[in-house]
Formats: structure tokens, C-alpha cells, sequence
């Protein structure tokens, strides 16, 4: 890149110097003034000075949409950097659990099939079966609760309002109040609605494990033009200008930035937190 700028750079300085060199051999501004002279009523010949300012003034323009084009670009190779941390992250957590416990179970299960098979007396394959049921039946729950991390199945089933519902009844987070003046039945869209489930789940999650709060109130409202979510908690708090470099919320601001919304967070030490999501609705004909 600094090749091409420097490329380029040199063209401009190219151009320039054979202008001024043409100029002087064929006197070309002394021919432009006779040129204009006659229509100095229309002063005209201001013109070159005008010019010569706009070209100036888009240089400086195209400089400081340069300087911003740079920090995007930074930001974004920033946030892709700690999205494939996370992601890496996330396949190293998985791969733990489904060695740690779902391998086990399964392995369970497997050895009292095998106990089972062998055993001679009916109490004792009997034994040997239970303890097989009863590794199944960890073995579903540890499942069901993968599949909850990768897809929250409750948004499918019961839709937006009621799976946020569910979310704030989790025995894992504070006492929790859920209200809202949205259409109980109603979806906002695939994209829409994963958005506001994940952004709350977040919001809870930093509540409960950093915050340390004791209470979370939820709110859900729509109006013509979109719909705004509100997270509120009564915990430690923590300064919103300073850049904590969590994923968490930065995630949910690009999340919110694709979808056309805005993302706010309120919050200073000592007085809480509140995560406001605002997205548009872009409504179809029914």
C-alpha cells in the first residue's frame, strides 16, 4: 500500500513539474490573462485562484477521509483478531466438556451395558441398567445444555417474549423482572429477534458475573419504527468511557451497527449498569 502512495505521489509531482515547465516555455498564464481580460465584468480571472483553493481544501478533505478510512480499517482487524481469539476460545471450552463429561458418560454407559450383559442374577443387571439410565440422563441434560450455547432453542419453540422470559427465570442470575409492552406472540424477525436475545443474554451474564448484582430488570418495547431493549442492573458498575477491552459488549455494538441500530451503555462505579439496545424494524407487507 505504502508503495502505490508513493507511486502515485510521485506521478502528481511529475504532472506538476511538467505544467510548470510548459507554462513557462509557452507563457501560458500571461495567455489566459489577455484571454479573460475581456470578460473582467464577470471577474473571471479570479477563477484560477478559486480553483486552486478547492483543490487544496479536497486534498485535505481526501486526507482526513484517509486517516479515518486507517482506523476503521484498524478497528476492524482489531475486532476480527479477538473474534478469532473467542471463537478458539469457545472450540477448546467444547472440545473440554465433550471429553470431560459427555465422553465419560458415554464410556458409563457403555461399561454397565457390558455389567448388564454379564450378570447372572436379575437384581444385579437390574443395578447395572439404572446406573446405565441414569448416565443417559446426564448425558441428554449436558447435551441440551451445549445445544442451548450454540442455538437458544427457547427463541424457535416459545418466540422473543417468552424466551426472554425464560432467560430472566434462570435460577443463574439475580432476582430478575421481565416486562414488556411488545406483542407477546409476535417476531421481529429471524435477525432482529437473535439480536435482542443475545444482547440481553449478554447484559445478564456481565451482571451476574462481574457486576455481582442483586437485582436486573428487562424491558421490551417496539413502536412503528423499531424496538428497544433496556437491561438494567443495581451492581458495581464501572466507568462506560474506559475501554475494558471485553468482547462481550463490543460484539453486541457490531451486532447492533449491522442491523442499523445503536447500542448505549449507561453506567459509572457504584451505580449500575443499563444497556439500552435500539434496532429498526424494517416491517413487509403481511
Amino acid at each position: 500500500m505504502r508503495s502505490d502512495v508513493r507511486r502515485d505521489l510521485l506521478w502528481v509531482g511529475v504532472a506538476t513539474f511538467a505544467a510548470y515547465a510548459l507554462g513557462s516555455a509557452w507563457q501560458w498564464q500571461e495567455g489566459l490573462s489577455g484571454l479573460l481580460e475581456r470578460y473582467e465584468h464577470w471577474q473571471v480571472d479570479e477563477l484560477p485562484l478559486a480553483l486552486t483553493v478547492m483543490a487544496l481544501g479536497l486534498a485535505w478533505q481526501a486526507w482526513r477521509r484517509h486517516r479515518e478510512a486507517s482506523r476503521l480499517l484498524q478497528h476492524n482487524r482489531e475486532l476480527a483478531r479477538q473474534l478469532i481469539a473467542v471463537q478458539e476460545r469457545e472450540r477448546l471450552a467444547l472440545a473440554r466438556e465433550l471429553h470431560d463429561e459427555l465422553a465419560q458418560h458415554c464410556a458409563a454407559i457403555r461399561l454397565e451395558a457390558a455389567v448388564a450383559a454379564r450378570c447372572t442374577e436379575l437384581a444385579q443387571a437390574q443395578d447395572a441398567v439404572r446406573r446405565a439410565a441414569s448416565s443417559a440422563h446426564s448425558l441428554q441434560i449436558g447435551v441440551h445444555r451445549l445445544l442451548r450455547q450454540l442455538r437458544p432453542a427457547d427463541l424457535d419453540t416459545l418466540g422473543l417474549c417468552a424466551a426472554l422470559r425464560e432467560l430472566c427465570a434462570q435460577r443463574a442470575w439475580p432476582s430478575c423482572r421481565f416486562g414488556t409492552g411488545a406483542d407477546e406472540h409476535g417476531s421481529f424477525g429471524e435477525e432482529v429477534d437473535m439480536a435482542l436475545y443475545r444482547v440481553a443474554q449478554e447484559a445478564l451474564s456481565n451482571a451476574l458475573r462481574h457486576a455481582h448484582a442483586t437485582a436486573v430488570d428487562v424491558r421490551l418495547d417496539d413502536s412503528p419504527d423499531g424496538v428497544r431493549l433496556s437491561v438494567r442492573d443495581d451492581g458495581l458498575g464501572f466507568d462506560a468511557d474506559a475501554d475494558t477491552g471485553g468482547l462481550g459488549l463490543l460484539g453486541a455494538r457490531e451486532r447492533a451497527a449491522v442491523l442499523g441500530g445503536e447500542l448505549r451503555v449507561h453506567s459509572s462505579p457504584g451505580k449500575g449498569t443499563q444497556v439500552e439496545l435500539w434496532l429498526p424494524l424494517r416491517r413487509g407487507p403481511a
